[in-house]
């Protein structure tokens, strides 16, 4: 595994982050390192795979990155006739997502597209991931977005949508960052990596309460939402048709 040091030298101007050839080479290392709680969210959307995918339909990982929403679904499924399409706006990580999912899933039905996610027409799917990607996204284009989903989702199907949260309270806001930034402290990131990063990532990932995640799903359609899972301020929500 390659490690992260995308921001480990003084950059002359931080510009927006994007998921570049730099990122994909160390994607791995990255998440692992900046997300509390990750392999813990991949192992139960397992579980959750095995659980909610039906025969006969898609299973949508949409902001795939390498694939490993992909892969902890398909390792548990015992589904038929199941399709899993990967998508991601990147070309870099596309071209290595293939690679992963063709050395490690060879005999499953995978697609990987490189497609910007708004654009796409869905097939009738049991499972969606939203793997920390909507909050990539300007939140104007989040609600048709979800709407969207909702309409593809065979019935009982689940949308699965993992996010950074912004908090309404000041207080607790200020809380979980300290904490925050300590998780990555402890994980080896430098004072200046930090800085750059958070820097790069301040116009680009747009965080919102798990008031709004909730309440928006819920608007839409959704029978049941739940937050199943919460590392400082990442979490993840389970909603189903």
């Amino acid at each position: 595994m390659s490690r992260d040091q995308v921001y480990a030298e003084p950059l002359p101007q931080v510009v927006d982050f994007t998921f570049n050839a730099a990122v994909a080479d160390v994607f791995p290392d990255m998440i692992r390192r900046s997300v509390p709680g990750y392999e813990t969210i991949l192992t139960l959307l397992g579980v959750m795979g095995q659980t909610f995918i039906q025969s006969n339909t898609h299973v949508y990982d949409l902001g795939c990155s390498l694939g490993a929403a992909t892969l902890a679904l398909a390792s548990r499924t015992q589904a038929e006739q199941v399709q899993f399409v990967g998508v991601d706006n990147s070309p870099a990580m596309v071209a290595r997502c293939e690679q992963v999912l063709q050395r490690h899933l060879p005999r499953q039905p995978v697609t990987v597209l490189c497609a910007d996610i708004r654009e796409l027409s869905f097939e009738p799917a049991s499972v969606i991931v939203l793997n920390f990607t909507l909050q990539f996204l300007p939140p104007a284009d989040r609600q048709a977005l979800l709407e969207r989903l909702y309409q593809a989702l065979v019935p009982n199907g689940v949308l699965i949508l993992s996010e950074k949260l912004r908090f309404a309270e000041d207080s607790e806001q200020a809380f979980l960052t300290d904490l925050y930034m300590a998780f990555k402290r402890g994980n080896g990131y430098s004072e200046l990596e930090i800085s750059q990063k958070r820097n790069a990532l301040e116009h680009v990932l747009i965080p919102e309460t798990s008031a709004q995640h909730i309440e928006r799903l819920q608007a839409i359609g959704f029978k049941q939402v739940y937050q199943w899972f919460q590392g400082l301020s990442f979490s993840s929500f389970i909603a189903v048709k």
